[in-house]
């Protein structure tokens, strides 16, 4: 009896035992079926195809190099320059082919382990308030500036052409000759012949203590990150084509460009020309004074 009883208890175990291993082999199933999910790039290689578009079609509309685009459609991000230029490359690339760039985007910090920088509440006021004065030069310094100029100079020549008084105290007569040239020859005074004209740039109006930087975007579009001093983001998106950004600070201004060659610098009322070559990501930081990229 007893040993019929054990029999059962082991046949009732070994019936269980089967249960465990179909159990264990339907995990790796699953995790074969995730696995066989379509990449980030063959996504994007696959979304391009049906557009009818190639890789250099693609690559003119979105500015990314042709290299970078094979690369990404690869599934290789180490040509992007870091998990910022991925990101908006991903945007760019999903844009031009139709397909959602925020899922890849989302999948690729999924993947990647990383996530998106978030400016904070002041960053994005002052970047809002860039974007508002965009397009819309300051010429109140410039005019200052020449309206001192001009009342400075008229009070000079005033008091330079007060008669002279001999010891006496009665006033010299102006000599004939001085006097038969000006009416001889009227022309415009002295303060008209060299009032200077209101021509001066906005950014050579900076204030000669903080540092001031504009930034064009020409031919082109690049990314640009820009902090302050103390370390706060003030801009951190794509420039466009045509568009522009001014910042402004007492103590020193950071910059990250991608595609250096689309954007032009000017920095403390001096142009610096392109901020690099076609492709190339380039790191500056200016402070006030002779503008010279730290």
């Amino acid at each position: 009896m007893t040993n019929g009883k054990s029999s059962h208890r082991d046949h009732g175990r070994s019936s269980e035992a089967p249960s465990a291993e179909t159990g264990s082999t339907r995990g790796p199933r699953a995790g074969t079926a995730q696995d066989a999910a379509p990449t980030i790039g063959r996504v994007l290689a696959e979304a391009r195809l049906a557009a009818g578009l190639t890789v250099d079609e693609v690559s003119a509309d979105t500015r990314v190099r042709v290299p970078i685009v094979h690369a990404i459609e690869a599934d290789d991000f180490s040509r992007c320059g870091g998990d910022f230029y991925a990101r908006g490359h991903l945007r760019s690339l999903a844009r031009a082919v139709g397909a959602d760039g925020a899922a890849l985007v989302a999948r690729y910090d999924e993947i990647h382990g990383t996530a998106p920088v978030v400016l904070a509440p002041v960053a994005r006021l002052d970047a809002r308030r860039i974007r508002a004065d965009r397009g819309r030069p300051s010429w109140t310094g410039a005019m200052l500036v020449a309206i001192a100029a001009v009342v400075l100079l008229i009070a000079f020549n005033l008091v330079s052409s007060k008669p002279a008084k001999d010891p006496a105290g009665a006033a010299s007569s102006p000599l004939p000759s001085v006097t038969a040239s000006a009416s001889a020859s009227p022309g415009p005074t002295p303060a008209q012949s060299v009032a200077p004209t209101p021509s001066i740039a906005p950014i050579a109006a900076a204030p000669a203590d903080k540092v001031t930087v504009k930034l064009v975007a020409e031919g082109g579009t690049s990314w640009v990150s820009a902090q302050d001093g103390d370390g706060n983001s003030l801009f951190q998106n794509n420039l466009d084509d045509g568009s522009n950004q001014t910042f402004t600070d007492p103590k020193q201004i950071q910059l990250v460009i991608g595609n250096a060659a689309a954007v032009h610098l000017y920095v403390n009322g001096k142009d610096l020309g392109p901020a690099g070559k076609d492709g190339q990501v380039v790191h500056l930081t200016y402070t006030p004074g002779d503008p010279q990229a730290g």
